[in-house]
């Protein structure tokens, strides 16, 4: 099993962390809206089909064609922790390139976006205010990775529990 793991985790977080940098290119041309939302988490679903392929590899090589629920959970949810620290880590090093200026563009959009929809200048004080409380707790390396990791859980979760439900099987009784 740990082998499996491993593998499918250190492929899936590799393809990860390269489409989380191939998206820092196009960046600027998306921004920060529903389009590169839809294209962030399309490419995590991409990488988090290697949770699918791992259980499956598990079942077919390791267990004799069958897996219980709770076992493709465990297999599943290892291989999904292992591609999310592979995601964090790649955030934090292009964060650390980029000199941290993350959190001052996303503000400045959130700001402009704002203004745009004509929010009176009060609620957009008040969200200046909270975007700065943010980028300053953003400073600690353990918070933005904790906030980085959060990221990618609902889909890692999905991708786990789909694919555990889909990949179970019980043992026939003898």
């Amino acid at each position: 099993m740990r082998k499996i793991v491993i593998t499918y985790g250190i492929i899936s977080g590799a393809l990860l962390g390269a489409m989380l940098a191939g998206t820092q290119f196009l960046h600027e041309d998306i921004g920060f809206g529903i389009a590169g939302m839809i294209l962030g988490y399309t490419t995590m679903v991409l990488a988090f089909l290697l949770i699918y392929y791992g259980i499956r590899s598990y079942r077919d090589t390791v267990a004799d064609g069958r897996v219980g629920f709770g076992k493709a959970c465990l297999i599943g949810g290892l291989i999904f922790a292992i591609s999310s620290a592979g995601y964090v880590g790649t955030w934090m090093v292009i964060d650390a390139r980029a000199g941290g200026t993350f959190m001052e563009r996303y503000a400045a959009h959130m700001v402009a976006e704002e203004r745009a929809k004509g929010t009176p200048e009060a609620e957009i004080a008040t969200k200046q205010q909270e975007l700065a409380q943010f980028a300053e707790q953003y400073k600690n390396p353990f918070y933005k990775a904790a906030v980085t990791f959060l990221e990618p859980l609902p889909i890692g979760l999905l991708m786990t529990l789909g694919s555990a439900w889909l990949l179970s099987r019980r043992r026939a009784p003898a």
